[in-house]
């Protein structure tokens, strides 16, 4: 376990969001965090549910994250939500990752988990550079990026689409590790999207068909072309 403890070490600060009442959520998280070697490195956030607004809730939430480990001092910080499941983890992996990002100091965001609208190959296979679409249940911010954001007051903006208008410095682990378990949702504005994601698999069913979309839809498009050209010469042929 000391290669898998050790390789967290680049994020200084490492926070877990988690209302109250989710006492169900927090017990799965911390087994969660023990299978990847955060046993006892995790700090929870407890927030109060917000029945006006769940949108500013986990906007503030996050924002709390950011400026709890600013003011400690923290060069990089790592925010995940509460339903987090690890799947295909590789602690040498995540290494070689944040090895990269420690020579290119002007990363911004790192995304264990997310959907992301494209993606593009860097020089180590297990890093990729992305353009983000949605989900911020396991991220990471370095203290410059963190700072422009963690004092910005809640001006509608859905926290899933924080990080679309960056055009660089993002990237996402290949493959990407960290899902959102399946947990009745405390979501309670958009129950017909809970229920899609659920008809779709699940988050993390439909995260890493994404994930392999962007990364191979060169070849499936060329898959494509291929099916239709042999359908019109049989057609043809006939």
């Amino acid at each position: 376990m000391k290669n898998e403890t050790n390789v967290w070490d680049f994020f200084d600060r490492i926070y877990c969001i988690s209302l109250k009442q989710r006492e169900d959520r927090r017990s799965s998280a911390l087994k969660e965090f023990s299978k990847v070697g955060l046993g006892g490195r995790v700090e929870f956030v407890i927030v109060e549910r917000l029945d006006y607004d769940f949108e500013q809730q986990v906007y503030e939430s996050h924002m709390v994250c950011l400026r709890k480990g600013l003011a400690e001092g923290a060069g990089n910080i790592l925010i995940f939500e509460d339903d987090v499941e690890f799947d295909r983890f590789d602690a040498e992996r995540l290494r070689n990752c944040t090895q990269y990002l420690q020579q290119h100091p002007q990363w911004k965001v790192l995304l264990l988990g997310a959907l992301i609208r494209s993606s593009s190959k860097t020089a180590l296979p297990c890093l990729q550079k992305v353009r983000y679409q949605s989900l911020t249940h396991a991220y990471a911010l370095n203290r410059h990026y963190a700072e422009a954001l963690a004092y910005e007051p809640w001006q509608g903006i859905v926290n899933d689409t924080l990080f679309r208008p960056l055009r660089d410095d993002v990237y996402a682990v290949y493959p990407m590790f960290a899902f959102q378990k399946s947990f009745t949702s405390d979501n309670y504005k958009y129950p017909g999207l809970v229920m899609i994601r659920r008809l779709l698999g699940g988050l993390k069913r439909i995260q890493k068909a994404h994930e392999f979309y962007h990364r191979h839809k060169y070849g499936i498009y060329a898959a494509h072309v291929i099916v239709v050209a042999a359908v019109m010469l049989t057609y043809m042929i006939l």
